[in-house]
């Protein structure tokens, strides 16, 4: 299959039954599971799988633990058209995204296996991995010849799939971060949108006061979570020429450019919307498409929310730019924060069923529903899609930053074992810096410590 510029959504979802199950009867080629697999899944062989795969859909109820913001794309996108495709069930439960990955594990190793597939963190797929939570997908996916392996977005295939040498999923959602702003703010401050973290900050300032409490120039993520806080700082960092890990994956934590990531951060604060400590994405999302504040950083799928009536007050008045630079750096690198990938839980009874939904829900065709739906927080994961001219058109005005970001260079956060961990630690040590705590050398000491420990 195939997008086409004279594809729209209207042709989408022509998977039949029929390929659904042929691929998931091809599971008998799935490897044998590493040492790290609970022994409560070891008995799942490639023949009692491959028994499984000549089940029909039909009736089968697949359960999927999600992210809060993944939520809707599942119950409103998902699940009707895999009910109408299958005669299957789809039932999404959403946790917080704090707790995503922890939940993720307790669930497999607790031998219940309520769920059957996960909709993961790719810097948490190490985690995942370790604690024998995934299956290995490498030898099924190489026997899937019509998932078109080589049509995923290069950035994020490896990225959000491989660990070890070995793939346990499928590239599902590739994030990115933009900076949108509110054209009517911006100009009746006579400012043009920032191109460095410097004009952020001023132009952040300016409209601040302008605004004597009725709107704020900015809106600081700063939710102690590495979604929150974390994307805050790494889009700092990476515009300041700087990386969390160097080439061999040791820690650089007290470069320059992460000490002004973190200066950044508290000389906005006085002119970002208040407390920005307590902010998370919803409200953010919610303070900018309501008209409240000039800025914010979030990813590409506010586009399609601030294009829509029924979701934004601000229709026809804001723009976007890519992330902005710092220092004297000018090479573009896109953080990829968060993403995600589909995988199957090892303690799933419907394992082969599971592989086929995550095929379906990764395909060409029915990415492109998704991506362009306005209740989806979905990215592309595909070149095709990407690249579709029905996904230019429902997000005309991003759509080639975002192209650019996905197809450019990019910089990777760790997905280690103990990248969920490092990551707390970091951004928790920022968040006291942020509250006047400690300093900014101090905190990105102590995280480098942290980390190489």
């Amino acid at each position: 299959m195939s997008v086409t510029d004279n594809d729209t959504p209207s042709r989408i979802r022509s998977w039949s039954r029929r390929n659904l199950l042929h691929g998931a009867a091809a599971l008998a080629g799935l490897a044998a599971f590493g040492p790290a697999l609970p022994a409560y899944a070891s008995d799942a062989t490639a023949g009692t799988a491959a028994a499984d795969g000549e089940a029909d859909l039909e009736g089968v109820t697949l359960k999927v633990l999600v992210n809060t913001p993944h939520l809707p794309v599942y119950t409103k996108v998902l699940a009707p058209a895999w009910q109408q495709k299958t005669g299957g069930t789809l039932e999404a439960t959403a946790v917080a995204y704090d707790q995503l990955t922890s939940d993720q594990i307790q669930d497999a190793q607790s031998g219940t296996g309520e769920y059957d597939v996960f909709d993961y963190f790719y810097y948490g797929l190490g985690s995942l991995v370790e604690a024998g939570a995934l299956v290995d997908m490498t030898d099924w996916i190489a026997t899937q010849k019509d998932l078109d392996t080589r049509d995923f977005l290069p950035s994020i295939y490896d990225a959000y799939t491989l660990y070890q040498g070995r793939r346990y999923g499928l590239p599902y959602d590739g994030d990115q971060q933009l900076v949108y702003y509110n054209t009517e703010l911006f100009e009746k401050s006579g400012l043009r949108p920032p191109t460095t973290w410097d004009e952020y900050d001023a132009a952040a300032k300016k409209i601040t006061k302008a605004g004597s409490g009725e709107y704020y120039g900015a809106v600081v993520q700063g939710q102690p979570d590495p979604l929150v806080l974390g994307c805050a700082f790494i889009n700092r960092l990476v515009g300041y020429g700087g990386s969390l890990v160097d080439a061999a994956g040791r820690p650089t934590l007290k470069s320059d450019a992460a000490i002004a990531a973190v200066k950044h951060l508290v000389d906005i604060n006085p002119y970002a919307l208040p407390t920005p400590l307590q902010m998370g994405f919803d409200a953010a999302n919610a303070a900018f498409l309501g008209g409240q504040v000039a800025l914010i950083e979030t990813w590409t799928g506010m586009a399609l929310r601030a294009a829509d009536p029924a979701l934004s007050k601000i229709v026809g008045k804001w723009g976007v730019v890519a992330l902005p630079l710092g220092g004297g750096n000018r090479l573009r690198r896109t953080p990829l924060d968060s993403g995600y990938g589909l995988g199957v839980s090892t303690a799933s009874k419907h394992r082969s069923q599971a592989l086929a939904f995550a095929k379906w829900a990764t395909s060409i065709d029915e990415m492109l529903v998704q991506v362009t739906a306005p209740v989806s927080a979905i990215d592309p994961n595909r070149k095709s899609v990407l690249h579709s001219s029905a996904y230019a058109a429902a997000s005309p005005t991003a759509v080639d930053l975002v192209r650019a970001g996905l197809d450019g260079p990019h910089v990777l956060w760790p997905k280690d074992a103990y990248a969920p961990q490092n990551l707390q630690t970091l951004v928790d040590q920022i968040a006291l810096v942020i509250e006047g705590e400690q300093d900014a050398a101090t905190a990105l000491g102590n995280a480098q410590a942290s980390w190489q420990r």
